[in-house]
């Protein structure tokens, strides 16, 4: 936990720049996680968004989930439980265009909480993609404009709780598995820890931390990096204790994106490429990802091979 990488961004702009771009160099290549911290969204407009987020979870959710796991008779189970997540979860889009109007339960402050958080991790997760960008030697906005497809990209949010699990040996809050997209930013809980990644072989706990965002990289920049950074897998631990909250917003291609590996990338380093990663359209591989988003992502690249789409 202690070499878990925290990056500073307060003096990006100023004489630290070089030395904050290699330690994102350094989480990108060996982590695929790292943490912000003065990461330019205001301090208040997290605490409320955590504030309202706890609140409609036990105004509106946490007595649906109870009924949810009485009626799949999950209280007294025995047996590791495989094909289900211990997870409380609803789903916010942003871009092409918001649904927020459309979710039933939100008040009008949690609506314009998540709107205006949505804003500022929109304009983050496009900064951000800029200093990759500038580590890879990529022109800048190659990266926005490699997801941007038709329409511009797909953004949403995964707003979920982990409530307090009787056995957490046998379910998993949830599953491991990379993420399909491109880049994830993520608030979560300050108090109740539970997710890890995978590293060298073992689970390595995120550590919660105030105020923080935690980013990591999902599958389609490991493919237009080819391979340079990775998607790593993750999971999250149920607890016996406390409930956890997390909101992880997806900055993805749009559906029509044609993901392939940055030529520059391949001319710079031909004689060194072993493997060359697949071209594809964002969707095709969305199509594949949600059947087998639990299973190792090596043989979705590889599916994706034998996928014509052009």
């Amino acid at each position: 936990m202690e070499n878990f990488p925290v990056i500073n961004l307060e003096n990006i702009n100023g004489e630290e720049r070089k030395v904050i771009l290699e330690k994102i160099e350094d989480a990108c290549e060996n982590w695929g996680f790292f943490e912000l911290v003065n990461h330019g969204i205001p301090l208040e407009l997290l605490d409320t968004v955590e504030r309202l987020t706890k609140e409609h979870y036990r105004k509106c959710l946490e007595q649906r989930f109870k009924e949810a796991v009485a009626s799949k008779g999950l209280e007294g189970i025995q047996g590791e439980v495989k094909d289900m997540d211990w997870e409380s979860t609803f789903f916010l889009r942003h871009l092409p265009d918001s649904n927020i109007s459309e979710i039933p339960d939100l008040s009008e402050e949690y609506r314009k909480a998540m709107k205006e958080f949505a804003q500022k991790l929109e304009k983050l997760a496009e900064e951000l993609l800029d200093l990759l960008c500038e580590n890879l030697g990529l022109q800048k906005g190659y990266l926005k404009k490699a997801f941007y497809g038709s329409k511009g990209p797909n953004f949403g949010t995964k707003v979920a709780n982990y409530p307090p699990c009787p056995k957490p040996e046998l379910v998993k809050g949830l599953r491991a598995h990379t993420d399909a997209g491109g880049i994830i930013l993520l608030l979560q809980d300050d108090k109740v820890s539970g997710l890890q990644l995978l590293k060298d072989g073992h689970w390595v706990d995120v550590p919660p931390m105030r105020h923080s965002i935690v980013v990591n990289l999902g599958d389609q920049l490991e493919v237009i990096t080819n391979g340079k950074y990775k998607s790593v897998e993750h999971r999250v631990i149920a607890r016996t204790d406390g409930t956890r909250m997390s909101i992880a917003s997806f900055y993805n291609p749009a559906s029509d994106a044609v993901i392939f590996p940055a030529p520059a990338l391949l001319e710079r380093k031909a004689e060194e490429i072993e493997k060359v990663y697949p071209k594809f359209v964002f969707e095709d591989y969305m199509r594949l990802y949600a059947t087998l988003k639990f299973q190792p992502k090596e043989p979705r690249f590889e599916a994706m091979k034998s996928v014509n789409t052009f």
